[in-house]
């Protein structure tokens, strides 16, 4: 976490775009971009109104936790830890801990 003028900033590791798995619960295994798409359907009832005119049961994507998602690492495709480091050049870069590949520059870096 980190705190400018009152105010905290919690920066995550994941960022979109990613190519994430998820980790625990019903869809343990699933994997994709960020946006995981398929994954947490979840069934609503719904009244009839001007949009839906039938009404009923509905089924819909819901937000997944960010604690149940890891990064695939791009070597060896499998879910890893990341961490930050600062090259020789001073840009930030996301690394995977467990077998040191980087993914992207950090943006936003100061």
């Amino acid at each position: 976490m980190l705190k400018t003028e009152n105010k905290s900033v919690t920066r995550f590791k994941v960022r979109r775009g990613d190519l994430v798995t998820v980790i625990t619960g019903k869809d343990k295994g699933k994997s994709g971009k960020v946006l995981v798409e398929h994954v947490n359907v979840v069934k609503r009832h719904t009244k009839p109104n001007q949009k839906n005119q039938a009404g009923g049961i509905v089924e819909k994507e819901a937000y997944l936790p960010i604690s149940k998602v890891m990064v695939l690492d791009p070597s060896s495709n499998k879910p890893a830890r990341l961490g930050r480091k600062k090259l020789n050049d001073g840009s930030l870069v996301r690394f995977a801990k467990g077998s040191g590949h980087t993914l992207e520059a950090v943006k936003g870096n100061r």
